[in-house]
C-alpha cells in the first residue's frame, strides 16, 4: 500500500518567520527611540506659576536676558550661558530650611559635570539686598562652588522677581518686586543651549536629583 506523503506546513512556518521578524525589529526600533524631553512653555505649566500676562502663550518662549552679579563681583549674563546647559534655581544665604538642602543638591550636580564644559549652574538670590558679594563669596566656599561654573547671584530685586515669574516660571505667588515681596521654592529648573525650559524638579527632592542628573545626559545627547 503507497503511504501517503504528509505535507509540512511551509506556509505556516513561512508566516511565523516573517512575524517573528517583523516584531523583533519593531522592538529594536521602539527601544532604540531615545526619550526626548518636553519644551515647557507658559501655556504647559501650572497656571498659578505663570504670570497672568504670558499664560496664553503656546510657542516660543525662552529665558529673558538678564544682568546679575556674582560671587566674585562679576556681571554675569546671558553670554556666560550662551550655548550651554544650565540648572537654574532661587534661594538666599540666610534661608534655614529648603535652601542647604538645595544647595548641597546642587554640590551634586556640580561634581556629577564637573569636567563638563556644556554644564553650568545659576543660583539667584531672592533677598539681594542682603545677600552681598562677600555674603555670596562665603556661600560659595560653604558649598564648594567653582568659579565659571556655578555662579550665585545678586542683583536689582525687580529684576530677579520677574526673571522668576515671567522667565522660569518658578513660584506661586504673584508680586512686583518691591519691599514687602518675597518668594520662596523648591524648584529647579533645566535651561537648554536655545533658553528653552527642559525640566522642573524639587530641589529637595533626592530621586528629582537623579532624575535631573538623568535628564542633563539626556539632553546633551539632542
Amino acid at each position: 500500500m503507497k503511504q501517503q506523503s504528509v505535507k509540512k506546513p511551509y506556509g505556516l512556518l513561512k508566516f511565523f518567520l516573517v512575524f517573528m521578524i517583523l516584531a523583533v525589529t519593531s522592538i529594536y526600533f521602539l527601544t532604540s527611540q531615545k526619550r526626548k524631553l518636553p519644551i515647557y512653555n507658559p501655556f504647559d505649566v501650572n497656571p498659578k506659576l505663570v504670570d497672568s500676562g504670558i499664560q496664553h502663550v503656546k510657542h516660543g518662549h525662552k529665558i529673558a536676558d538678564f544682568s546679575l552679579i556674582n560671587q566674585n563681583g562679576k556681571t554675569i549674563t546671558q553670554n556666560d550661558y550662551k550655548d550651554k546647559i544650565y540648572v537654574a534655581n532661587f534661594f538666599f544665604t540666610t534661608c534655614k530650611n529648603i535652601c542647604p538642602i538645595m544647595s548641597n543638591n546642587m554640590e551634586i550636580i556640580q561634581k556629577e559635570f564637573l569636567n563638563d564644559n556644556d554644564i553650568k549652574i545659576l543660583s539667584m538670590s531672592v533677598t539681594p539686598v542682603y545677600d552681598s558679594v562677600p555674603l555670596l563669596k562665603a556661600y560659595a566656599k560653604l558649598h564648594g562652588a567653582v568659579d565659571g561654573k556655578w555662579n550665585l547671584t545678586t542683583g536689582n530685586k525687580k529684576h530677579i522677581y520677574n526673571l522668576a515669574r515671567k522667565s522660569y516660571m518658578a513660584v506661586l505667588d504673584e508680586g512686583d518686586g518691591d519691599k514687602q515681596d518675597f518668594i520662596h521654592t523648591e524648584q529647579f529648573m533645566l535651561i537648554d543651549k536655545k533658553r528653552q525650559i527642559r525640566g522642573y524638579y524639587d530641589g529637595t527632592n533626592s530621586d528629582d536629583i537623579k532624575r535631573l542628573i538623568g535628564d542633563i545626559r539626556l539632553l546633551k545627547e539632542e
